[in-house]
């Protein structure tokens, strides 16, 4: 195992063949070389392949569709059945990991109620669909088990990783996603390459406090969400700006919304500076240095 990601134990669980990588995916987009952009050590393993075309495969889809139904329910930000049909399963991929049914702990048994028609149970999902732009995919969707369980059960970095893989196997060069101000997932997006602010302020969207992200992904990005080392390439290619975002005040976004729609930007978060502080801080936004 690469020794960055030793803090990950369960990932002996994959070198036992107890936990693999799944690839949930028609055939007809099947990716052509998986792996090849991204030069990573990471994911040596065989996925299990998964058809969602395929009768065989829909107790697995089952699942699927309970992790994400009952992680986001609460939150009123599950996805109906048939968005996730056709605007996930059609046009994009869906990958993540899955543990052996039989081989689920308790924690896991009661939350995912194991179906036991299907060998396996996926325990992390990433919804990742192409747009128009070659090689350009938007992160529809994340989440992992872990968010469902007690500290003590959680499975370390689940959620970062599952995200990873799904861009390394898509050999994704730009991800864009969503995710509103204040939530704890943005210190986790932030980690896959340097974070450009697309929208600041979204009322297009059921949440207006929306951050629109575009990230380059870049691989030596990512061992500094288990060092938490600074940045330092970061802070070597931009500066701050003198502007702060506060997740709490809804004018700070919609004043750096017009900012960007005015051409003032690109703008950028720091990966190093969303990390040390809290949810609630304002944040420093930055821009390329000029030289």
């Amino acid at each position: 195992m690469n020794p960055i990601l030793q803090k990950a134990k369960w990932l002996s669980l994959v070198d036992s063949g107890d936990i693999r990588p799944y690839v949930y995916m028609r055939a007809a987009n099947r990716i052509s070389n998986p792996g090849v952009r991204h030069h990573v050590d990471w994911f040596p393993w065989e996925p299990l392949i998964l058809d969602p075309l395929d009768l065989r495969d829909v107790n697995f889809a089952e699942r699927i569709y309970h992790l994400e139904n009952t992680a986001f329910g609460p939150a009123a930000m599950a996805i109906p059945r048939w968005v996730f049909y056709d605007c996930a399963v059609i046009p994009g991929l869906i990958s993540g990991f899955a543990m052996k049914t039989e081989k689920l702990p308790p924690s896991l048994r009661k939350v995912m109620t194991a179906d036991f028609h299907h060998e396996w149970t996926p325990i992390s999902l990433f919804i990742v669909i192409p747009t128009m732009k070659k090689g350009e995919w938007v992160a529809h969707n994340l989440c992992a088990i872990n968010s469902l369980l007690p500290e003590a059960d959680r499975l370390y970095a689940l959620g970062f990783l599952t995200k990873a893989y799904g861009l390394w196997y898509s050999n994704a060069e730009t991800c864009c996603g969503m995710t509103q101000w204040g939530n704890t997932a943005l210190k986790l997006h932030s980690h896959y390459g340097y974070l450009q602010i697309l929208t600041a302020y979204t009322p297009v969207h059921s949440h207006a406090r929306t951050i629109t992200y575009r990230s380059e992904v870049d691989v030596e990005s990512w061992e500094l969400f288990f060092s938490r080392e600074e940045d330092l390439r970061f802070l070597e290619r931009h500066e701050p700006t003198g502007l702060m975002i506060d997740p709490q005040v809804e004018h700070s976004m919609i004043d750096l919304h017009i900012r960007i729609q005015n051409g003032e930007g690109p703008f950028y978060l720091g990966a190093s500076d969303i990390a040390t502080k809290k949810l609630t801080d304002p944040l420093i936004v930055y821009r390329q240095k000029r030289f």
